[in-house]
């Protein structure tokens, strides 16, 4: 408790701890996107439910990644050598989480591309097989972002207490977007794919941070933005267009 107050006491502590929010509520967006694209295949009875449970593991996975801090830093310490890279515990995680978003991000953009092809869908038409197959892919992407934002957390202060109100308060701000980002994704097409693309280009940094190259995340996040941008003037436009057709109300 008293090292609690001390901090509070700390205009430094104050600043990691903004910083951090926010670096930890980008990280936490790019989680919400794939559980927004992936909820919304769901019924629509199941969809909120599935968001939440998906939310709510994602704040007990970094919760107990906090837990054992001493043992996520070692996470970073080379196990095997190959190609002249060090290969730690937490570059394999960051490449098979990469790889699975790669596959999943291109099997999504397949099927919005040729709708009639249902057969390679991987969830399930049953409810019940949705549900758990849904449950299951944020499971594994919860655990690939979990470990890169708790990895970020350490490398950022050695605060624990900061760690926590940050990535709870990450957690929060995915709580409170994630029925908009969703209902917004599904009322505009568009938005898919461009989503799509996102975690297909999110999939390729991990993959690439994994192998050891350093991809500047300022530049994804620019060309993210960029995109979005380019995007929302394409809608702004396409409604304008139905506005003046009479449309649109």
């Amino acid at each position: 408790m008293q090292d609690i107050l001390l901090l509070a006491q700390d205009p430094a502590a104050w600043v990691a701890l903004v910083t951090l929010v926010v670096m930890e509520v980008v990280l936490g967006i790019d989680n919400l996107i794939f559980i927004s694209i992936l909820t919304n295949k769901l019924p629509v009875q199941h969809r909120e439910r599935a968001r939440r449970i998906g939310i709510g593991l994602a704040l007990v996975m970094r919760l107990a990644l906090l837990g054992t801090v001493a043992w996520i830093v070692k996470l970073t310490t080379p196990v095997f050598e190959a190609f002249g890279h060090g290969f730690s515990w937490k570059d394999m995680i960051l490449i098979a989480g990469g790889l699975f978003l790669v596959w999943k991000a291109t099997k999504e953009i397949h099927h919005n591309v040729d709708p009639a092809d249902h057969g390679e869908d991987f969830i399930a038409t049953s409810a019940i097989n949705s549900f758990g197959a849904a449950i299951g892919q944020i499971l594994l992407l919860d655990l690939v972002f979990s470990v890169d934002s708790i990895i970020t957390a350490v490398g950022m202060t050695p605060h624990l207490p900061i760690m926590v109100i940050a990535v709870i308060a990450a957690v929060t701000v995915m709580l409170v977007a994630a029925n908009p980002l969703a209902n917004f994704i599904e009322k505009n097409p568009t938005i898919v794919m461009l989503a799509l693309a996102f975690l297909l280009m999110i999939g390729t940094t991990l993959i690439a941070e994994g192998m050891g190259l350093h991809v500047p995340k300022g530049y994804i996040y620019a060309a993210m933005a960029f995109s979005a941008i380019v995007e929302i003037l394409n809608m702004v436009a396409r409604n304008a267009r139905l506005r003046k057709a009479g449309k649109l109300d």
